[in-house]
């Protein structure tokens, strides 16, 4: 039986202008399988996750999520496919309780009350579920798009620096839901500067180099 495949890019490109952010990057991911993705900033870690979750498409090559093609089965991706990024995606001015309410309602499930407490107790936002998301740190709002996640508790979990504006207490319970995605055979795909951090909960790694796949000194 043929291997199944969470990603698999072959010469996958993406031109902005005259700029190629990525150029002819092939490889894949077997499906529960996690990856480390590095390189420095503006090496095309972010581009690529931007592509797999479907928010922007190659300019050319075939880029497969899940199986289906990036393009043509977007729709089919979208409740599978959840990215954390720099850009927390939150409505500022509704609570941190709504935002997780209208994620429920976006992905089918109805009035999650009970499901969203539990969330915002499990990342330690209980005591601001009132509070609009305006108000909110960075690290808190990182904490939301995580209980957002797991909400939708996705076959491909896209993490863009997702240590960033955690303290030391945040950054261990991150480490500890990314274990739980991997248990409950989630595909991870860990994009991050922690280069000793990210090998320890990955399996493989892809180390970008000017939006081309390279060898890591």
């Amino acid at each position: 039986m043929a291997e199944q495949l969470a990603l698999e890019a072959v010469d996958v490109s993406k031109r902005f202008g005259a700029r190629w952010a990525l150029a002819r990057l092939s490889f894949t991911l077997p499906q529960g399988r996690s990856l480390l993705l590095t390189g420095h900033n503006g090496s095309g870690k972010t581009t690529l996750l931007r592509l797999i979750a479907t928010a922007s498409f190659p300019t050319a090559g075939t880029l497969k999520v899940l199986g289906h093609d990036a393009r043509a089965g977007r729709d089919a991706l979208r409740p599978h496919v959840a990215l954390v990024s720099h850009a927390s995606f939150h409505y500022e001015d509704l609570s941190a309780a709504q935002n997780l309410e209208l994620s429920a309602k976006f992905l089918g499930l109805g009035s999650q009350q009970t499901l969203v407490a539990g969330l915002l107790e499990r990342m330690g936002l209980a005591e601001r579920a009132q509070s609009p998301v305006r108000q909110f740190s960075a690290g808190m709002r990182k904490r939301l798009a995580i209980a957002r996640l797991l909400m939708k508790a996705p076959k491909l979990a896209l993490l863009d620096e997702p240590f960033g504006e955690l303290d030391p207490a945040g950054i261990r319970q991150m480490e500890g839901l990314i274990r739980e995605l991997q248990g409950n055979g989630t595909s991870v795909v860990l994009a991050t500067h922690l280069v000793e951090q990210g090998q320890s909960l990955t399996n493989e790694r892809l180390h970008l180099e000017g939006g081309r796949k390279a060898v890591a000194a």
